[in-house]
Protein backbone atom coordinates (compact mmCIF):
# COMPACT_ATOMS: atom_id res chain seq x y z
CA UNK A 1 0.00 0.00 0.00
CA UNK A 2 2.87 2.40 0.76
CA UNK A 3 4.20 1.98 -2.79
CA UNK A 4 0.83 2.89 -4.29
CA UNK A 5 0.57 5.94 -2.05
CA UNK A 6 4.07 7.12 -2.98
CA UNK A 7 3.32 6.60 -6.69
CA UNK A 8 0.12 8.63 -6.41
CA UNK A 9 1.87 11.41 -4.49
CA UNK A 10 4.70 11.39 -7.04
CA UNK A 11 2.21 11.68 -9.92
CA UNK A 12 0.44 14.58 -8.20
CA UNK A 13 3.78 16.29 -7.60
CA UNK A 14 4.73 15.97 -11.30
CA UNK A 15 1.31 17.28 -12.40
CA UNK A 16 1.67 20.25 -10.02
CA UNK A 17 5.16 21.02 -11.37
CA UNK A 18 3.91 20.86 -14.97
CA UNK A 19 1.01 23.17 -14.13
CA UNK A 20 3.33 25.64 -12.38
CA UNK A 21 5.77 25.59 -15.33
CA UNK A 22 2.98 26.27 -17.83
CA UNK A 23 1.43 28.95 -15.66
CA UNK A 24 4.56 30.84 -14.64
CA UNK A 25 7.49 30.03 -16.98
CA UNK A 26 6.15 28.82 -20.33
CA UNK A 27 4.71 30.47 -23.46
CA UNK A 28 1.34 30.92 -21.72
CA UNK A 29 2.93 32.86 -18.87
CA UNK A 30 3.55 35.90 -21.10
CA UNK A 31 1.44 38.95 -20.45
CA UNK A 32 0.92 42.13 -22.50
CA UNK A 33 2.45 44.11 -19.63
CA UNK A 34 5.75 42.24 -20.27
CA UNK A 35 6.10 44.29 -23.47
CA UNK A 36 4.51 47.60 -22.44
CA UNK A 37 7.83 49.44 -22.04
CA UNK A 38 9.02 48.76 -25.60
CA UNK A 39 10.16 51.79 -27.58
CA UNK A 40 8.50 50.46 -30.74
CA UNK A 41 4.72 50.40 -30.96
CA UNK A 42 2.78 47.67 -32.76
CA UNK A 43 -0.43 49.31 -34.02
CA UNK A 44 -2.50 46.71 -35.88
CA UNK A 45 -4.13 49.44 -37.99
CA UNK A 46 -0.70 50.33 -39.37
CA UNK A 47 1.22 47.05 -39.33
CA UNK A 48 -1.68 44.80 -40.39
CA UNK A 49 -2.85 46.98 -43.26
CA UNK A 50 -2.90 46.46 -47.02
CA UNK A 51 -1.52 43.41 -48.83
CA UNK A 52 0.59 41.14 -46.62
CA UNK A 53 2.63 38.00 -47.35
CA UNK A 54 2.72 35.31 -44.64
CA UNK A 55 5.00 32.27 -44.53
CA UNK A 56 4.97 29.66 -41.81
CA UNK A 57 5.09 26.16 -40.43
CA UNK A 58 2.89 24.14 -38.11
CA UNK A 59 4.34 21.75 -35.54
CA UNK A 60 2.37 18.76 -34.25
CA UNK A 61 2.24 17.59 -30.63
CA UNK A 62 5.62 15.80 -30.93
CA UNK A 63 7.40 18.97 -32.09
CA UNK A 64 7.83 17.79 -35.67
CA UNK A 65 6.73 19.93 -38.62
CA UNK A 66 3.36 18.69 -39.87
CA UNK A 67 2.62 21.38 -42.45
CA UNK A 68 4.07 24.39 -44.23
CA UNK A 69 2.13 27.25 -45.78
CA UNK A 70 2.18 30.58 -47.57
CA UNK A 71 -0.59 33.08 -46.98
CA UNK A 72 -1.81 36.12 -48.86
CA UNK A 73 -3.67 38.65 -46.72
CA UNK A 74 -5.49 41.83 -47.57
CA UNK A 75 -6.29 44.08 -44.61
CA UNK A 76 -8.49 47.16 -44.66
CA UNK A 77 -9.43 49.53 -41.86
CA UNK A 78 -12.15 52.12 -41.33
CA UNK A 79 -11.28 53.83 -38.09
CA UNK A 80 -10.97 51.18 -35.39
CA UNK A 81 -12.76 48.44 -37.37
CA UNK A 82 -10.84 46.23 -39.76
CA UNK A 83 -11.23 43.17 -41.96
CA UNK A 84 -8.30 40.87 -42.66
CA UNK A 85 -9.01 38.49 -45.54
CA UNK A 86 -6.62 35.52 -45.55
CA UNK A 87 -5.91 32.84 -48.16
CA UNK A 88 -3.56 30.03 -47.09
CA UNK A 89 -1.85 27.65 -49.52
CA UNK A 90 -0.56 24.51 -47.77
CA UNK A 91 2.23 22.15 -48.84
CA UNK A 92 -0.30 19.35 -49.48
CA UNK A 93 -2.01 21.49 -52.13
CA UNK A 94 -5.01 22.44 -50.00
CA UNK A 95 -6.28 26.00 -49.61
CA UNK A 96 -8.05 27.70 -46.71
CA UNK A 97 -9.72 31.10 -46.50
CA UNK A 98 -10.69 33.16 -43.47
CA UNK A 99 -11.95 36.68 -42.86
CA UNK A 100 -11.11 38.19 -39.48
CA UNK A 101 -13.31 41.06 -38.30
CA UNK A 102 -11.30 43.16 -35.86
CA UNK A 103 -12.29 45.97 -33.53
CA UNK A 104 -9.59 47.95 -31.74
CA UNK A 105 -10.58 49.76 -28.55
CA UNK A 106 -9.05 53.11 -27.64
CA UNK A 107 -7.21 51.32 -24.80
CA UNK A 108 -5.53 48.83 -27.18
CA UNK A 109 -7.91 45.96 -26.46
CA UNK A 110 -8.88 43.90 -29.50
CA UNK A 111 -12.06 41.97 -30.27
CA UNK A 112 -11.90 39.49 -33.14
CA UNK A 113 -14.34 37.18 -34.90
CA UNK A 114 -14.05 34.75 -37.82
CA UNK A 115 -16.22 31.93 -39.15
CA UNK A 116 -14.08 29.22 -37.50
CA UNK A 117 -13.68 31.07 -34.19
CA UNK A 118 -16.08 30.02 -31.45
CA UNK A 119 -17.47 33.16 -29.84
CA UNK A 120 -15.21 36.19 -29.81
CA UNK A 121 -11.44 36.40 -29.56
CA UNK A 122 -9.99 38.93 -27.16
CA UNK A 123 -6.58 40.51 -27.23
CA UNK A 124 -4.36 43.43 -26.40
CA UNK A 125 -1.71 45.38 -28.25
CA UNK A 126 1.08 46.42 -25.93
CA UNK A 127 4.43 47.91 -26.89
CA UNK A 128 5.91 45.92 -29.76
CA UNK A 129 3.54 42.96 -29.31
CA UNK A 130 -0.03 41.83 -29.79
CA UNK A 131 -1.69 38.98 -27.91
CA UNK A 132 -4.92 37.35 -29.08
CA UNK A 133 -6.78 34.50 -27.33
CA UNK A 134 -9.64 32.62 -28.93
CA UNK A 135 -11.29 29.23 -29.40
CA UNK A 136 -10.72 27.81 -32.88
CA UNK A 137 -12.77 25.02 -34.47
CA UNK A 138 -10.92 22.69 -36.81
CA UNK A 139 -12.71 21.65 -40.01
CA UNK A 140 -14.65 18.37 -39.89
CA UNK A 141 -11.99 16.79 -42.11
CA UNK A 142 -9.54 17.36 -39.23
CA UNK A 143 -11.90 16.10 -36.52
CA UNK A 144 -13.89 19.27 -35.82
CA UNK A 145 -12.17 19.73 -32.44
CA UNK A 146 -12.34 23.09 -30.68
CA UNK A 147 -8.88 24.26 -29.60
CA UNK A 148 -7.92 26.99 -27.14
CA UNK A 149 -5.53 29.27 -29.00
CA UNK A 150 -3.04 31.90 -27.90
CA UNK A 151 -1.43 34.04 -30.61
CA UNK A 152 1.51 36.30 -29.93
CA UNK A 153 2.72 38.65 -32.64
CA UNK A 154 5.98 40.52 -32.21
CA UNK A 155 7.10 43.49 -34.29
CA UNK A 156 10.67 43.15 -35.62
CA UNK A 157 12.76 46.31 -36.14
CA UNK A 158 12.28 46.14 -39.94
CA UNK A 159 8.47 45.99 -39.67
CA UNK A 160 8.17 42.23 -40.17
CA UNK A 161 5.77 40.56 -37.75
CA UNK A 162 6.80 37.26 -36.16
CA UNK A 163 3.77 35.21 -35.08
CA UNK A 164 3.85 32.31 -32.63
CA UNK A 165 0.62 30.49 -31.78
CA UNK A 166 -0.13 27.53 -29.56
CA UNK A 167 -3.23 25.37 -29.83
CA UNK A 168 -4.39 23.38 -26.79
CA UNK A 169 -7.04 20.78 -26.03
CA UNK A 170 -7.82 20.12 -22.34
CA UNK A 171 -4.77 22.24 -21.48
CA UNK A 172 -2.37 20.02 -23.48
CA UNK A 173 -0.48 21.57 -26.39
CA UNK A 174 -1.51 19.80 -29.61
CA UNK A 175 0.05 22.13 -32.20
CA UNK A 176 2.16 25.23 -32.59
CA UNK A 177 2.47 27.68 -35.46
CA UNK A 178 5.39 29.97 -36.28
CA UNK A 179 5.02 32.45 -39.13
CA UNK A 180 6.25 35.77 -40.45
CA UNK A 181 4.09 38.49 -41.93
CA UNK A 182 5.40 41.37 -43.99
CA UNK A 183 4.03 43.89 -46.46
CA UNK A 184 3.73 42.43 -49.94
CA UNK A 185 6.33 43.86 -52.33
CA UNK A 186 5.10 46.87 -54.31
CA UNK A 187 3.38 45.80 -57.51
CA UNK A 188 2.68 42.27 -56.29
CA UNK A 189 -1.02 41.52 -56.55
CA UNK A 190 -2.20 39.55 -53.53
CA UNK A 191 -4.93 37.06 -54.38
CA UNK A 192 -7.63 36.90 -51.71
Amino acid sequence: MDGLLFAALGALFVIALMWMWTRYADFLAQSPKDYAQSKEVFDIRTHLNGPIICEGIIYGPTGRVTSRFVGNFDCTWEGNKGVMNEVFHYCDGSEQTRAWHLTLGNDGHIRATASDVVGEGKGQQSGDSVQLKYRFQLPESAGGHVLDTVDWMYLAPNGTIVNRSQFRKYGMKVAELVATMRPAPTGLKVAV
